[in-house]
């Protein structure tokens, strides 16, 4: 019966090993990471996270040591074997019987014993009580670490795309510079205009050049803190993104948070199943005051009266000096931090999930308005300023600052739009919802 149950834990651990993190049957020190592929989307990016992150790794091995717990809590302690010889003469004093003088026909006292401690009291029950509750902490803490790195994964692949969307409008607004100084050299030409007006336009424009080199920069960087991320072993950022923040922002908007259902966060799960091994491990110390008996079964060997004896030996400690009130009240201590843990983490979801939402609708709010109104309106005065600029009816301080001004709402646009989709991943990640739950409601 036992035996089974042996294999059963055995098969079990095998197949969440599986499960959990496949693929990987080399240990984490030992393994190659895999390359990361030059065009990667966000859902490619999740899935190589899930396999190659150091700290999910860490976080399955967790799972590994617990269930090696749980069949270390369901073994018996082992049976103690004794043999002795004793009242052998040490002054050369004949020790021979009437049955001969061999070792065996001797009068020597030999004894052989097997003793066998029993655990009464739900020592053992309690043990494997406190097993599985520890199984189910490092099993929710492995979710948790999930449902943290994939927030992670979302929010620093969009500050690619943010980086990327930033190099790009702020090339096009040089290249929209260039092209006025191309215009302003022909006034100049005609003596409209001065040249300092000129050197001024292509001063702007270098300007621009400079910060969209500086924006590239960081896009490598925020590019390398992604393969981290992804457990690459050599990060570089010679990657490109392959989902577009338009339409990835599109792809995470929520429905109604209203109809929302928040799943279950692993988190508080971990936090109950440390409360029920604390209150497991509890209960451990206090069964330990009830003694173990220990049977023992004898035989004994003393010829020539008593050649041949047996006996059965009942023993156990008395509790008189020790009733392990040390270990109970660090046990109890435990048990309180526990639950005090249990309710903080539960606590700390519910503001988490307040903050969240109103941090997502405020940014989506701010993103419809930049999308809807200030981009608008600024691309339009930004066009009109530029043919009146053409045609002589603008002064070049109205030119330079219709630039810097629609340049400034398209940077702030796409930032709207990356905090959009960035809050929309942190609200999913507090509410514990999943994108394929999102899309069958």
């Amino acid at each position: 019966m036992y035996t089974r149950r042996y294999l059963r834990d055995i098969l079990s651990t095998a197949f969440l090993s599986a499960w959990f993190c496949w693929g990987l049957s080399a240990s984490p020190a030992q393994r190659t990471a895999a390359p990361v592929p030059s065009l990667l989307s966000l859902e490619e990016a999740k899935r190589i996270a899930f396999q190659q992150n150091w700290d999910l790794l860490a976080a399955h091995s967790d799972i590994d040591i617990a269930h090696a717990q749980r069949l270390a809590s369901r073994e018996f302690p082992n049976p103690t074997l004794s043999i002795g010889t004793t009242k052998v003469n040490s002054d050369h004093n004949p020790q021979s019987t009437l049955a001969g003088n061999t070792l065996w026909h001797r009068n020597y006292d030999t004894v052989a014993a097997i003793s066998q401690l029993l655990e009464i009291g739900g020592k053992r029950s309690h043990r494997q009580e406190s097993a599985l509750a520890g199984i189910k902490a490092a099993e929710s803490r492995f979710r948790d670490g999930r449902r943290v790195l994939e927030e992670a994964v979302a929010t620093a692949y969009v500050t690619v795309l943010l980086s990327d969307e930033n190099v790009k409008i702020l090339r096009q607004s040089a290249i929209s510079l260039r092209r006025e100084a191309d215009i302003a050299q022909r006034r100049l030409g005609a003596g409209d205009i001065s040249q300092a007006e000129k050197t001024q336009i292509e001063i702007a424009a270098e300007r621009l050049e400079l910060d969209a080199n500086s924006a590239a920069t960081n896009a490598t960087q925020s590019r390398i803190f992604v393969e981290v991320l992804l457990g690459a072993g050599q990060p570089g950022g010679a990657w490109a993104p392959a989902d577009d923040l338009g339409v990835l922002l599109a792809e995470s908007q929520l429905p109604d948070l209203h109809r929302i259902a928040p799943g279950v966060r692993p988190d508080i799960e971990a936090a109950d199943a440390l409360l029920e091994k604390a209150t497991a491990d509890w209960r451990l110390q206090k069964s330990i005051r009830i003694p173990d008996p220990t049977f023992s079964l004898q035989y004994e060997h003393e010829p020539p009266d008593q050649p041949n004896t047996i006996g059965l030996t009942l023993s156990f400690p008395l509790p008189l000096w020790n009733r392990n009130r040390g270990g109970i009240q660090a046990a109890s201590a435990s048990r309180d931090q526990a639950e005090g843990n249990a309710q903080r983490v539960r606590a700390a979801a519910a503001a988490q999930s307040a903050v969240a939402r109103a941090s997502y609708l405020d940014a989506l709010q701010k993103w419809s308005r930049y999308r809807d109104q200030l981009q608008p309106k600024s691309a339009q005065v930004r066009e009109t300023v530029v043919f009146a600029y053409e045609k002589g009816g603008a002064s070049l301080l109205d030119l330079l600052s219709a630039e810097r001004n629609d340049n400034d709402i398209r940077l702030a646009t796409a930032q709207a739009m990356a905090d959009t989709a960035a809050k929309a991943a942190t609200l999913k990640s507090v509410l514990n919802l999943s994108t394929q739950n999102l899309n069958s409601k």
